[in-house]
């Protein structure tokens, strides 16, 4: 086994819940090397990623070990025909978070006001 596809199932056998499943085939053309990915259909979400960055990310490091054995690798994670993906949710818009100089305290409402006979009372 070539070291780019070593790679490549070392790092998708830490991420899955079936690692026994975890399956890949290299092929060599005239653009470069091509790595497929098979995985269990249960564990795809966990390849891929929220919005792709798992898939993205391990791409990026298999470019970095082709670029090492001066070859361009590629991944493809294979999707078998038929499948049913969940439907797709929309994206929602981020709310503006406080600065972070800004103080991120709760409104303190009048029942919840402290006076020096409640701390007496503790003991404090």
């Amino acid at each position: 086994m070539e070291q780019d596809q070593a790679f490549v199932e070392y790092v998708i056998k830490a991420i899955v819940n079936n690692p026994d499943e975890v399956r890949t085939e290299r092929t060599v053309d005239e653009r470069g090397v091509l790595i497929t990915l098979h995985v269990a259909q249960s564990d795809m979400g966990y390849v891929i990623g929220r919005e792709g960055q798992t898939a993205r990310s391990v791409r990026t490091l298999l470019k970095i070990v082709g670029a090492k054995n001066d070859a361009r690798v590629n991944l493809k994670i294979y999707e078998p025909e038929g499948a049913v993906r969940p439907p797709r949710r929309e994206r929602t818009e981020r709310t503006e978070r406080p600065a972070a100089h800004e103080e991120r305290r709760a409104p303190v409402e009048d029942s919840m006001s402290v006076d020096t006979s409640d701390i007496d009372d503790l003991g404090i």
